[in-house]
């Protein structure tokens, strides 16, 4: 299934890979501490937070942006990119602007 060489396969892995490193993220720092509502309070609070959060979740699209550069699958490593960049700067808009 991770073979593929699709422009599209690419944008539905950056999509979800963050938010599953968000879950992780979450889980391992949070979890017995904040409930989810508790969490998203604590981030919308705390603007500093913000890069702390979206570290990891760019950190996991570029080893995926890596893996597939490596394995020369380059119309996939463009969706990720892609989302990779539209994450970055989502980020960057809650940091400094909301």
């Amino acid at each position: 299934m991770f073979k593929r060489n699709n422009f599209v396969f690419g944008v539905i892995l950056g999509l979800t890979a963050p938010v599953l490193s968000l879950i992780i993220y979450y889980m391992v720092k949070f979890y017995p501490v904040f409930t989810p509502s508790d969490f998203w309070e604590y981030i919308y609070t705390n603007k500093n937070q913000i890069t702390g959060l979206s570290v990891p979740c760019l950190v996991l699209n570029i080893a995926l942006f890596t893996y597939y550069i490596n394995t020369r699958r380059d119309h996939t490593a463009k969706g990720i990119f892609i989302t990779t960049l539209l994450y970055a700067i989502g980020a960057l808009l809650l940091k400094f602007i909301l």
